[in-house]
């Protein structure tokens, strides 16, 4: 199943895999996201583990999640629930580029936005940041691959993208993993500037891409 079905962004679907149904984040999921910022481990390439607020996951970040939907169509971070539970077990996202840094410590294991040492400039339209963040329970079982595999297709063939990319930092093993599992492939090492860098930052950053011809190529092959 693809596309989102609903106008209201209540918990609209916008696909289901074997196990996981993606859908627009609600208020309601409010405790939710503050209970998965809350583990240490979650946040460990992100923040050196420390939580993201309540009051910021209600005040700031939620709130900006809900809007994407309407700035960015087909674009957004969606909740990962269990298609057979209805448990919610993190989220998936494709980030639209933007000048800003984006809603809360960012997509795949990269973190919130540094003064890059010869960094690429913002990516153009018609490109897209995947994300992924789970629970400390579903890790270990594929879900991340699986989420992030059915969310590339949806990028390349209902939203019509060119490019998709993710970083993370070099250290960080398991989601570069997940990255390769999904198709992507390592474009770079790069290096930031960061105030209060964590443990690993000496490491540097890596980005990993997947062009939509490479992806309709494997498609039909």
């Amino acid at each position: 199943m693809t596309g989102v079905t609903g106008v209201d962004g209540s918990g609209a679907v916008l696909l289901e895999t074997g196990r996981l149904r993606l859908r627009r984040f609600t208020g309601a999921d409010a405790d939710a996201l503050t209970e998965l910022d809350a583990d240490p481990e979650v946040m460990r390439y992100l923040t050196g583990g420390r939580p993201t607020p309540a009051e910021v996951v209600r005040g700031e970040l939620l709130p900006r999640l809900l809007a994407g939907y309407d700035h960015h169509p087909g674009l957004g971070r969606w909740a990962a629930v269990d298609r057979t539970t209805g448990t919610f077990l993190g989220w998936f996202a494709l980030d639209a580029p933007q000048a800003g840094p984006p809603p809360g410590p960012a997509a795949a294991g990269a973190r919130p936005a540094a003064v890059a040492a010869g960094a690429r400039p913002t990516p153009g339209a018609n490109q897209a940041e995947l994300g992924y963040r789970l629970r400390r329970a579903a890790w270990g079982r594929g879900l991340a691959t699986e989420g992030s595999r059915a969310l590339l297709r949806h990028a390349f063939a209902t939203v019509g993208l060119a490019r998709v990319w993710a970083q993370t930092m070099a250290v960080n093993t398991a989601s570069r993993r997940v990255m390769e599992k999904a198709g992507l492939r390592y474009v770079r090492t790069f290096h930031l500037d960061w105030d209060d860098p964590i443990e690993g930052t000496e490491h540097g950053e890596v980005e990993y891409e997947l062009l939509r011809a490479e992806w309709a190529a494997r498609e039909a092959g």
